[in-house]
C-alpha cells in the first residue's frame, strides 16, 4: 500500500523530577543537601532512511511518545537521561505545522535527522539551590514538561526523471519496458493509482531513477482526477518525459495534451515550468500516415521541445530516448549545483510573540499564557514553603501583577495558569 500522506502525534519525554534529600552519615550531624538533579527526557527524532519507501506505517500508528527523564536521588545521585525516541521516514519526507502553513524539515538524504520534539530538562535537586543565605534549601524542582503537538508528514518521491501525461498514454507500459518495474496495465483510465519507480540501467555502469506519475488531466492542479494528490511528487524530479498518444487513439488532439497537461504544471508551481521537458511520442505503430507525426513535431519545435518517437509495442525508438535522457542528465548535473536542504525549522512569521497574554474565561477567570510562567509554574513544588516563596520572588521579577492589573483584576480573583488555580490576593 502506497501512504504519502500522515497525521500524527509526538510527544517528547518530561524532564526527571530532582532530588530533595539530606545526607544523613554517622558522625556527619550536617551533612547538608544532597538531592540529586533528574535526567533529561528524550527526544523525538525523525531519521530518513532509503529501507522505507511509503508512509504505511503512520496509518496504523499516530501517537508517539518519548520516555520521561529518570527522578533524581539521593547521595548526589543524577537520574539517567532517557532514550530519544527514533521515527524512520522515507527520503524525501517534508515535515510541516499541523495547519500546514509552516515548512518544518525536508529530509532528503539517508540519515538525515530532524529533532521534531525536545525532551524536557531534568529538575534540579536541592543540592543546587544552596547558597551562602541558605544553606538547607528543603525544595527541588519538577521536571520540564516535554513538548507535544501534531505534525503532518509528506513523501515527495526521490526520481531522476518523472514520467508527465494523459491517462492511458502509455506511460506504465514505457516504464515496464525500461526497467523492472511492474505496474499494472490495462485499458482505462487511472489504472495506475500510485508513483511507480523503477531504475533503468544503461550500458551496465549508468542508472538512473524513472517515476511513473499519475493521475494527470485538465484540472488536476484543482484536484480533478488524482492529480492533486501527486502532484507534488514531480518536484524532485531533475526532468520530465511528458509521454503523448501521437496516434490520437481516444480522439483527443495530442498538441492540445501537451498544452494542457504543462498549462496544470504551471498552476500548481511555477518553478515545474523551468524543468528541462522531452517529448515522447508514443503509439507510432498506429499512425497510419506519417504526417501526423511530422505535424506534431513541428509543433512541438516551435514551443522549444524536442520529440522523440517512440512505440511501447514494439520497443522502436526507446534506445534513443533513454540516450537522451541520459545526457540531459549528466549536462543537469554539470550545470546545477545541488544545495544541501537545511532542517533547521523555517519560520515564517516573524513577528514577536509577547512573553506573557491574559485572556478571560466564560466563569471570569484569568488565564495567563506564556512559555516561561508555564514552565515555572508546572516545575514548582507548592507543597513546599521554600519552594513557594521563591516562586513569588520570581513571579515578582516577571512583574506579572502589574500585568495583571492592566486587564482589570481585582482581590479574590481566579487566576489560571497551565492546570493550576490560584487566588490573586494583593
Amino acid at each position: 500500500m502506497f501512504i504519502d500522506r500522515a497525521r500524527i502525534m509526538v510527544a517528547s519525554g518530561d524532564g526527571g523530577n530532582g532530588m530533595s534529600s539530606f545526607r544523613r552519615e554517622k558522625y556527619v550531624p550536617r551533612g547538608g543537601p544532597s538531592g540529586g538533579d533528574g535526567g533529561k527526557g528524550g527526544d523525538v527524532v525523525l531519521v530518513a532512511t532509503s529501507q522505507v519507501n511509503t508512509l504505511v506505517d503512520f496509518r496504523y500508528r499516530r501517537v508517539f511518545r518519548a520516555e520521561r527523564g529518570e527522578h533524581g536521588k539521593s547521595s548526589n545521585k543524577f537520574g539517567k537521561n532517557a532514550q530519544d525516541l527514533l521515527i524512520q521516514v522515507p527520503c524525501g519526507t517534508v515535515v510541516m505545522t499541523d495547519d500546514g502553513t509552516t515548512l518544518l524539515a525536508d529530509l532528503l538524504h539517508d540519515g538525515q535527522r530532524y529533532v521534531v520534539a525536545k525532551g524536557g530538562r531534568g529538575g534540579r535537586g536541592n543540592a543546587k539551590f544552596s547558597t551562602s543565605a541558605n544553606r538547607a534549601p528543603t525544595f527541588s524542582e519538577n521536571g520540564e514538561p516535554g513538548q507535544e503537538l501534531w505534525i503532518r508528514l509528506e513523501l515527495k518521491v526521490l526520481a531522476d526523471v518523472g514520467l508527465i501525461g494523459y491517462p492511458s498514454v502509455g506511460k506504465s507500459s514505457f516504464i515496464r519496458k525500461v526497467s523492472a518495474a511492474k505496474p499494472e496495465v490495462a485499458a482505462y483510465h487511472f489504472t495506475t493509482l500510485n508513483p511507480v519507480l523503477g531504475v533503468v540501467r544503461l550500458h551496465d555502469e549508468y542508472e538512473f531513477v524513472m517515476a511513473d506519475i499519475p493521475g494527470l488531466i485538465k484540472g488536476a492542479s484543482q484536484g480533478v482526477g488524482l492529480g492533486h494528490n501527486f502532484l507534488r511528487h514531480i518536484e524532485r524530479t531533475k526532468l520530465l518525459v511528458h509521454v503523448v498518444d501521437v496516434a490520437a487513439t481516444e480522439g483527443r488532439d495530442p498538441v492540445e495534451d501537451v498544452d494542457i497537461i504543462n498549462t496544470e504544471l504551471s498552476l500548481y508551481s511555477e518553478q515545474l515550468t523551468h524543468k528541462k521537458q522531452l517529448i515522447a511520442a508514443n503509439k507510432t505503430d498506429m499512425l497510419t500516415d506519417a504526417s501526423v507525426l511530422a505535424r506534431f513535431t513541428e509543433a512541438m519545435t516551435q514551443k522549444g521541445l524536442t520529440v522523440y518517437p517512440i512505440s511501447t509495442l514494439t520497443g522502436e525508438g526507446i534506445p534513443t530516448l533513454l540516450e537522451a535522457i541520459h545526457e540531459e542528465l549528466l549536462a543537469l548535473a554539470q550545470t546545477v549545483e545541488e544545495v544541501e536542504p537545511s532542517v533547521e525549522p523555517i519560520v515564517y512569521d516573524e513577528v514577536p510573540v509577547p512573553d506573557f497574554t491574559v485572556s478571560r474565561t466564560d466563569d471570569a477567570a484569568f488565564v495567563l499564557s506564556g512559555a516561561r510562567i508555564e514552565k515555572l509554574v508546572a516545575m514548582t513544588r507548592f507543597d513546599d514553603e521554600q519552594s513557594l516563596l521563591r516562586f513569588q520572588k520570581i513571579w515578582r521579577h516577571m512583574e506579572l501583577d502589574r500585568l495583571l492589573q492592566e486587564h482589570g483584576i481585582k482581590e479574590g480573583d481566579t487566576v489560571r495558569i497551565g492546570g493550576i488555580e490560584f487566588e490573586y490576593k494583593e
